[in-house]
């Protein structure tokens, strides 16, 4: 079975990577929440040719923000988009915070700017707003990996987050994990000295409060190997113990499948890749994990297209009260959905009624999925944070 499984992905890995090459454009974005803050941004997406500047290939693509490790620069990263553009994913590196004295907070809220930004405006000539898809991604590595906690508190934006390596951070991204709601899967090498995982990674798992997360735990893997070779982090791994006991290409090998499945499922709502995503972690001799529930069909969230312009709601995240805006009078029925996908509530609209007050000061803080008609809409945030 095991080895059926990576015959299907490396079979459709090969057909992705003939059938679009990846593409590259430099955008410097401004946030003029924050005085303006230029944030330089390496944009690689999904093209007809490969190149500078050259047309993005037809579709819609889920937008991926990466943070870099300390002192690292995002082209160590090109194992990722590689792999990961081909099969259908834009990706952005911001080029921030690359200096010995980073802004942790900053660079968080770096990669929580790119992905609104992008989905609202597009990222340069190259890649047009109508190329983004709705769901996304916070990814990073070691300083990036715990700045992505940082990113996705209490942000229900962003569909997922995936941390590689992450190394806490100041503010604390063990702390920032208690408000993380979205999925969250976390990689980890065993033999991590630089973040060990018993005094990063661990903690930031046991913090999470997301309904579904996991930890994977590369057997033999270092620090650096989730990434392509850099001086300073080879530097830096070299002055401390254990050493990685696998190769580069073995950790990124074990890292790219679990990583493609979680995204296609995730990103996609490609429900097959749940159950293989579940086999592979019970039968995989390259890992070990721990997960909080096995995810499945039910766990998806993306947003349904039929839905997305029939309905609103306000403000997100809550505090108490949800109003509920229909634009559709063939919707008749909204109910919500806790983490677990247990009903915490359903209501019923009939003849001209287009808004309701909903009270839900009843509801425990957390993540809430709205279904429509049945259906999966979306999701909102409750919390008193």
């Amino acid at each position: 079975m095991k080895k059926i499984i990576l015959l299907l992905i490396s079979t459709q890995l090969c057909f992705q990577l003939f059938a679009q090459q990846v593409g590259h454009t430099t955008v410097t974005f401004v946030d003029p929440l924050r005085n303006n803050r230029q944030i330089s941004t390496e944009v690689y997406y999904p093209a007809i040719t490969a190149g500078n500047n050259t047309p993005i290939a037809a579709g819609t693509f889920p937008v991926i923000a990466f943070g870099h490790g300390f002192v690292m620069a995002w082209s160590a990263y090109q194992n990722f988009w590689d792999i990961l553009v081909p099969q259908g994913y834009i990706m952005a590196f911001p080029t921030t915070e690359s200096n010995f004295s980073p802004s942790h907070s900053d660079f968080g809220e770096d990669l929580n700017f790119l992905i609104s930004k992008i989905q609202s405006d597009g990222a340069g000539n190259s890649v047009p707003v109508s190329s983004i898809g709705n769901t996304s991604a916070i990814m990073g590595h070691s300083m990036g990996g715990g700045s992505s906690f940082l990113a996705a508190a209490a942000n229900t934006t962003i569909t997922t987050m995936v941390s590689f390596a992450a190394a806490n951070t100041n503010p604390s991204s063990i702390t920032a994990a208690q408000q993380v709601l979205v999925p969250t899967l976390l990689f980890s090498g065993e033999n991590d000295c630089v973040a060990p995982p018993s005094q990063h990674q661990n903690s930031m798992y046991d913090s999470l409060v997301a309904p579904y997360k996991t930890q994977i735990t590369i057997s033999g893997g270092g620090h650096c190997y989730f990434g392509n070779s850099n001086l300073n982090c080879t530097f830096g791994e070299s002055t401390c113990s254990p050493s990685p006991t696998i190769s580069r290409t073995q950790q990124q090998s074990a890292t790219i499948d679990f990583l493609s499945l979680w995204l296609d499922y995730f990103l996609k709502n490609d429900c097959s890749k749940a159950q293989i995503f579940q086999d592979s972690l019970q039968t995989s001799s390259r890992i070990n994990y721990r997960q909080s529930q096995a995810i499945s069909c039910s766990t998806g969230i993306n947003n349904s297209k039929v839905f997305s312009s029939a309905i609103t709601i306000f403000p997100n995240p809550i505090l108490n009260f949800l109003t509920i805006n229909l634009a559709d009078e063939n919707i008749s029925k909204v109910a919500l959905y806790d983490g677990l996908m247990q009903k915490s509530g359903e209501y019923s609209f009939s003849g001209e009624q287009k808004k309701v007050n909903v009270d839900l000061s009843f509801l425990a803080n957390g993540l809430y999925f709205i279904h429509v008609n049945n259906q999966v809409w979306g999701k909102f945030l409750k919390s008193n944070f």
